[in-house]
């Protein structure tokens, strides 16, 4: 089956189960599902239970679809996301996006964990993304069924949406929320990184690291779908004094500075 049929029939399946013309799409990144309490659920689906939808192979990783109301608009968020690391294809990891579009999404909000380098910031943090780094092996737009959603040398001169992330910083200032801005730069993963390959990233300008959130950057920046991205940090990489990572102490970090992430969100959606 074509990509566009398969897209086609699962947003045909959702609209049919009451995913009605959702406004906006929210990817939820590790430990970030906390946000799903906020939205009045109207419907929500199992990703196994989705025709075409990969399976979330990552424990803390919810995988479900969820459709309803949050700050005053219709979205559908995706609580738990797919990583190249897992086993997925990069088309398997952007199918969401392209279901979410499908079903008529006009804006996609994206959340993530990452690991932060820029040693001014602070672990509980969290950071605008205004640029990243691709050095993922792979490109959603690779292939000759990628350019039936759009042109595949897609312009990624300004990946992020400069509205978007006005509106973001200002609601941050208005709130007291620490968000800084900077570079995120995706890796394949799932490993993390020695002190030499955090040296290697910092140099080539990046601020913060993780495992997700670029292909499906791309994917939207290919579909003409503003995307605007913020990542929690959860752990600090700091080359000189490194530790042995704690994934718990990373999901509890998320945990915490989410009500941060759902502060934004909430009121980004009244705005726009």
């Amino acid at each position: 089956m074509h990509a566009v049929e398969k897209i086609s029939k699962t947003a045909e399946f959702l609209r049919e189960r009451g995913f009605d013309k959702p406004e906006i799409g929210i990817i939820l990144g590790t430990g970030l599902g906390v946000l799903a309490d906020d939205i009045e659920i109207e419907q929500e689906l199992v990703y196994s239970n989705i025709p075409n939808f990969p399976i979330a192979t990552v424990e803390f990783h919810k995988g479900k679809l969820l459709f309803g109301t949050l700050g005053g608009k219709k979205v559908v968020a995706m609580q738990g996301r797919f990583h190249y690391y897992e086993g997925h294809t990069m088309e398997q990891v952007v199918f969401p996006v392209r279901v979410m579009k499908e079903l008529g999404i006009s804006k996609l909000i994206i959340s993530n964990a990452g690991g932060c380098m820029n040693l001014d910031w602070k672990k509980g943090e969290l950071m605008l993304i205004d640029d990243h780094i691709n050095l993922q092996p792979d490109n959603p737009l690779r292939g000759h069924e990628a350019s039936a959603f759009g042109p595949i040398f897609t312009d990624m001169s300004q990946p992020y949406d400069a509205e978007i992330n006005g509106y973001l910083e200002e609601i941050a200032k208005s709130n007291n929320i620490v968000l800084n801005k900077g570079v995120y730069v995706s890796v394949t993963g799932p490993s993390l990184e020695t002190r030499a390959e955090y040296r290697f990233l910092r140099m080539i300008g990046a601020d913060v690291v993780g495992m997700s959130t670029v292909p499906e950057v791309i994917a939207a920046n290919q579909m003409g779908l503003p995307v605007s991205a913020i990542s929690v940090l959860t752990d600090f990489c700091d080359p000189d004094h490194l530790e042995p990572i704690n994934i718990d102490d990373i999901i509890a970090t998320a945990k915490a500075a989410e009500k941060d992430l759902v502060v934004l969100i909430k009121n980004l959606l009244e705005k726009i």
